[in-house]
């Protein structure tokens, strides 16, 4: 049996994370993106392994959340093989209790299941210029309702080109907003959609939400991303100089994913999100870097852990605007 929690990433800095080969050519980094809309994710392994990290640095209980890897045999001098046990153990599901706390080390070196699971994140809110506003978070019903999963949030149906005007936004003008691609226009003001904005985030009452078609989004998202491109030049032309030639892509600041968690309960541990947040140190918030390109200033984001609410089974039906 497993707890349902999910995290909100609030990016504050460029988020790089990219295809390794076959995806790339001339130095061209391009991000990660979801199959069926286009737009930028942050796959689950890149979650768990800077989780398990940043867990390390804390001193947390990783064997237990994480698993622990077979001990690989050594191949001894005289062909003979021998069991590579570390120096001090760090604690195994059979030895542990409850998180924080540890037994004598058993002697099973066998591989074994981590507690926590991670999935990967979508782009929830994408900040897209807009002149007048000058920020609007754009999103499409397809990414709301991955939300709307998650989170546990009652069902309903968003319809595309619903918006909504926070407290502190700037009310439109018009009925339709001009982008770099054209115009779009405003039909419904739909008040749900404040449900879809975390209260956690930065300026969240600050900026018009706009929902779009989902054949529209992947458009608006390449019109979004944040780009930088770098070359060398020769000295005495204004050409790149050999192959001195640099391109990357990331997700802007302010963009906002979500990504879902699943922590194994047991009988000891009847409630393993709140054990699981305090050793990581993410009863509130905190600062995790993910991705690449870190040295140039890349990757800073804000991550915050939420237990997912229950929907009741008699909630099945989507509620359609009319």
């Amino acid at each position: 049996m497993y707890q349902k929690a999910y995290g909100i990433i609030e990016t504050l800095a460029p988020l790089h994370v990219g295809a390794s080969a076959g995806e790339e050519t001339g130095n061209l980094n391009l991000i990660f993106r979801d199959q069926f809309t286009l737009t930028g994710i942050i796959p689950g392994s890149s979650i768990r392994g800077r989780f398990r990290a940043d867990m390390r640095l804390e001193k947390g209980n990783c064997d237990y959340w994480y698993g622990r890897e077979a001990q690989n045999a050594k191949q001894g001098a005289n062909g003979s093989t021998s069991q590579t046990v570390p120096a001090s153990p760090e604690p195994t599901p059979e030895t542990v209790t409850q998180p924080g706390q540890t037994a004598t080390p058993a002697t099973n070196e066998g591989t074994t299941e981590g507690a926590v699971k991670f999935e990967y994140a979508s782009i929830l809110w994408l900040p897209v210029y807009c002149p007048n506003q000058p920020i609007v978070r754009v999103s499409c019903p397809s990414l709301l309702k991955r939300y709307q999963k998650i989170a546990g949030l009652t069902p309903h149906r968003i319809q595309p080109y619903s918006y909504y005007v926070p407290q502190h936004a700037e009310k439109p003008k018009r009925d339709r907003l001009f982008f770099n691609l054209g115009f779009l226009p405003l039909k419904t003001e739909e008040s749900k959609l404040k449900e879809y904005l975390p209260s956690q985030i930065d300026d969240a009452e600050d900026h018009l939400l706009l929902v779009v078609k989902d054949t529209e989004m992947a458009m608006i998202h390449d019109m979004a991303l944040y780009r930088q491109s770098r070359v060398a030049l020769k000295e005495d032309e204004k050409i790149v100089a050999g192959t001195s030639f640099f391109n990357v892509e990331a997700l802007p600041e302010k963009t906002v994913l979500v990504f879902p968690i699943a922590l194994k309960k047991t009988e000891e541990i009847p409630n393993p999100r709140s054990d699981f947040a305090r050793e990581a140190k993410l009863e509130t918030s905190k600062e995790l870097y993910f991705g690449g390109l870190e040295s140039v200033g890349f990757g800073r984001t804000q991550v915050t852990l939420k237990e997912a609410k229950q929907v009741a089974q008699d909630s099945t039906q989507d509620s359609t605007e009319t």
